[in-house]
């Protein structure tokens, strides 16, 4: 039995010379030219994901950056108070998960050493008596702030 089809990919005319009979089993209509390139392009992807990888594990090792105050107008009175390499680009990313886009950053001061900065603001928050789950804090806005610059001045 004889097979006639084409190609899914550019709808060329299947033939023993541009497509290897095996693939009938497969169901893989696909000529060996856009074989090629699929397989090329499913190369460079994991290629990428590879990159990707290394790329996240070197940017997760930044001491450098900024800690934050974020707020949103749903949750008066409630800040979060995190960290990140770029707070203008931390706070684009909240974007996403509001419909509204209202998230606003308040806030952001740079240190060497973000990470040990941020522990060391929620502390000085626990420690004040603000309200926290996680970190948010339900706590003017002008308390946050004061927190931050001194710890910035003992740094």
């Amino acid at each position: 039995m004889k097979h006639i089809k084409n190609c899914n990919h550019c709808d060329v005319l299947l033939t023993e010379d541009n497509w290897y009979i095996s693939n009938v089993k497969k169901y893989n209509y696909i000529c060996n030219p856009c074989d090629t390139i699929k397989n090329r392009k499913n190369k460079l992807a994991r290629l990428a994901l590879t990159i990707g990888q290394a790329v996240y594990g070197k940017y997760d090792k930044v001491k450098r950056g900024h800690i934050y105050v974020v707020s949103n107008p749903a949750w008066k009175g409630w800040y979060k108070v995190g960290m990140a390499i770029d707070a203008d680009d931390r706070c684009r990313t909240y974007q996403t998960s509001s419909p509204f886009r209202d998230f606003k950053l308040e806030y952001a001061e740079f240190f060497n050493n973000r990470k040990t900065t941020e522990k060391i603001v929620h502390d000085k928050l626990i420690t004040t008596g603000c309200g926290n789950k996680g970190e948010w804090f339900n706590t003017p806005l002008n308390k946050i702030k004061t927190i931050i610059k001194e710890v910035q001045h003992e740094a």
